[in-house]
């Protein structure tokens, strides 16, 4: 048997791959144009394309309009951002029509990969795409080949032009000019000259966060005062957070200067910005407006910073390690004191320092003297003890007014809040693309708004997760005050044990160190404040000073403790001395 070959004939025509008929309408035909920036010339040419491409498919016999898609001031190599072209993608898909017509590669598409993904999914469809100055149609030509080598030219295109702005925004920097600059908190910023003005109302808040933090208050703390004053950020919200705050501690433009470059975009198709960690070139210009903080002020803050945390770590998390973290000051320099450990891990000894002295010498803190962690908490021990013997009342208190502003803000109302303000925006949003399509808004207007609306919609988000975990924080709180509500109440006041709760909830801060009335230095001597910070007892003085209540004194007392330290004598020699006992001052504020 001899086996025969019989040829059947491919369709003389358009085939319909949904049936395999022929398709003897004729050919449907849209457009699609876009310019890439909103000058007038580029306008005109957006008009001119329109024109254009409605009398190109009018004047074929085998054609017929059915619409036209178009982006104005639009970057082309982000395809997501054009919302008319993945309209037209969405509608191709749909069988909306049969071609798509366009000026050339470029306006189509600014990178091979988004070219070829798009001609290939369409061509699945048997939808093909016109380039008019490159004379291709994608459905009739044998290969990919010429189609990705001019693709290649249009994203090199992209890529020329991405670099020449990047060199025009270099020799700007260079020469001091500020680029992308908005204006931040406690400065305004005029477009037309390109200069920074003080803001005479942000600036208080701005030296009230600097002074907060030299006297030890950490970013959390100082972020809950400024929400429970009300403060303002520079976009009118009155919630802070403290990554807000430290981002106000770190940054030069309080103290006159001004670092561009911090971020860079990785590339001209990706669009993506990554933090400068070397990359590329950053440009430091000091003098360059009127400060706000003193350069002298501004450096002790970084220091602190740096001593809160190491590289690599949150601050955050740091800064509430250990139960002294951030709340031990120094009363002859206002430095704060760090913890330091040396020894065997089976005799392993732990002491907090001045910074002062640890970093820059004994010389720059010479009444200083570091303490024993053990010493500090027996002499909490005390302090704790000493207020439930003899002064129920004062910390009974203290204890209303804690829960009072712990009852004052209801979380999960303002969870429920935010989640239907996102639900708002995202109703907003459908209604903005049906206005769209209607041709109610241009597509400029369209884009502008979606984004704000995502913007806001991300907003939310973070809002409510801050809000999960300050209310998860705020429990935590409630549980602290209840425990010591009941060893206030309970047969048993007394605790013979250091709690890291207790203290955290009760202490604001410890100053170690003291004068004697005879003038002589107590470098041992203790004074606990306790935590009315939680109260929202601070406020912004005319000035911009922290202004307190006068300090009340609700007690002083003796701890007993046992710890040797060495003491330098004037010949040079150390003499070993005993110290059995500390004077203390308890403190409030309220």
């Amino acid at each position: 048997m001899v086996a025969r070959v019989q040829v059947i004939k491919k369709i003389d025509g358009r085939v319909d791959r949904r049936n395999g008929g022929v398709v003897n309408r004729l050919l449907r035909v849209t457009a699609y144009a876009r310019v890439s920036t909103d000058d007038e010339d580029q306008k005109n040419s957006y008009e001119s394309q329109l024109l254009f491409f409605k009398s190109k498919i009018k004047e074929n016999p085998d054609w017929i309009y059915v619409d036209m898609y178009a982006d104005e001031a639009i970057s082309g190599t982000l395809d997501y951002k054009r919302s008319d072209f993945m309209r037209m993608i969405n509608d191709a898909l749909a069988g909306k029509f049969d071609m798509i017509i366009t000026k050339s590669i470029s306006r189509f598409a600014r990178n091979t990969v988004d070219t070829l993904k798009y001609v290939r999914m369409l061509k699945e469809r048997n939808i093909a795409v016109y380039f008019v100055e490159e004379n291709i149609n994608t459905l009739e030509m044998s290969s990919e080949f010429v189609l990705t080598i001019l693709s290649s030219v249009a994203q090199q295109e992209s890529e020329n032009i991405s670099n020449h702005v990047k060199l025009g925004f270099k020799a700007k920097m260079e020469r001091g000019e500020l680029i992308g600059f908005n204006g931040c908190l406690g400065y305004d910023y005029n477009r037309e000259n390109h200069s920074i003005t003080i803001n005479e109302e942000e600036k208080k808040t701005v030296r009230y966060i600097y002074n907060r933090y030299l006297q030890g208050a950490g970013a959390t703390i100082i972020a809950k005062e400024l929400t429970d004053l009300g403060v303002k950020t520079k976009l009118g919200n009155i919630e802070w957070s403290d990554s807000s705050v430290r981002k106000i501690l770190k940054n030069v433009k309080y103290k006159g200067d001004v670092i561009q470059g911090l971020t860079f975009t990785v590339d001209p198709i990706s669009h993506k910005r990554m933090i400068n960690m070397g990359e590329v070139d950053q440009y430091y210009t000091t003098n360059n407006h009127e400060a706000i903080i003193t350069e002298e002020m501004w450096n002790k803050v970084q220091e602190i910073m740096k001593s809160r945390a190491k590289p690599g770590e949150r601050q955050a998390t740091l800064e509430n390690k250990y139960a002294f973290s951030g709340k031990i000051k120094c009363a002859f320099c206002s430095r704060i004191y760090s913890r330091k450990t040396w020894g065997q891990k089976d005799n392993l000894k732990v002491a907090w320092n001045c910074v002062s002295s640890i970093k820059h010498g004994k010389e720059n803190c010479p009444n200083s003297r570091g303490i024993p962690e053990q010493v500090l908490q027996q002499c909490f021990i005390t302090v704790h003890n000493e207020l439930l013997r003899n002064n129920k009342s004062v910390v009974d208190n203290f204890f209303n007014k804690i829960e009072k502003v712990l009852t004052k803000y209801n979380v999960n109302s303002v969870i429920e809040d935010l989640k239907a303000k996102k639900d708002n925006c995202k109703k907003q949003m459908d209604k903005l693309v049906e206005k769209n399509l209607n041709g109610i808004i241009d597509d400029e207007t369209y884009t502008k708004k979606r984004q704000e609306f995502e913007d806001e919609i991300k907003n939310c988000d973070k809002k409510i997760e801050k809000a999960i975990s300050t209310s998860k924080s705020e429990e935590k709180v409630k549980e602290r005050v209840q425990t010591m509500r009941k060893n206030i109440n309970g047969n048993n006041d007394l605790i013979n044990e250091f709690e890291d709760n207790s203290f955290k909830c009760m202490i604001k801060e410890i100053i170690v160190g003291d004068y004697n009335k005879d003038g002589s230095v107590n470098p041992f001597a203790l004074k606990f404040i306790l935590n009315s910070d939680n109260i929202g007892t601070n406020t912004i003085d005319k000035e911009n000073r922290i202004s307190y209540m006068d300090e009340t004194l609700i007690t002083e007392l003796d701890a007993k403790v046992f710890f040797e330290v060495f003491n330098v004598l004037e010949n040079g020699y150390k003499r070993k001395d005993i110290i059995d006992k500390i004077h203390i001052k308890v403190c409030s504020d309220t």
